[in-house]
């Protein structure tokens, strides 16, 4: 057999075991390589809050995935205090349209003189 032949044989001469001893550094790499871009994509997405807590110093992966970590929390309690917020005037503001809608349909039913009703109708509406 002459040198190099081993690496010229076919891929059926192969075994599986052997198949996987050689795949897997390749797939390895790939993993890896994919890791880091996706590492790199968060560094540009965040670089401005990254440059706000660490101006001008080189980031470790592990940095960038703390700060990730970190940024995301923040933005996630902002979001919930927000909704809160959001959700306390909806509900005020479907309180007082009901408050409004009862007035209204205590005032329909008592024959209050005009004058009151048309005071009262402005009061609400401002």
């Amino acid at each position: 057999m002459a040198p190099g032949a081993a690496l010229m044989e076919p891929d059926n001469l192969l075994t599986p075991k052997e198949k996987n001893k050689l795949r897997k550094p390749v797939v390895e790499k790939m993993r890896r390589d994919r890791i880091n871009s996706s590492i790199e994509q968060l560094k540009l997405l965040l670089e401005k809050e990254f440059q706000r807590h660490q101006p001008n110093s080189k980031l470790e992966k592990a940095d960038i995935l703390e700060m990730t970590v970190s940024y995301l929390k923040q933005q996630s309690q902002l979001q919930i205090k927000t909704s809160f917020h959001k959700s306390s005037q909806f509900d005020f503001r479907e309180g007082y349209s009901r408050c409004l809608q009862e007035a209204f349909h205590f005032l329909s039913l008592h024959k209050v003189r005009t004058e009151t009703q048309t005071k009262l109708l402005s009061h609400f509406q401002k």
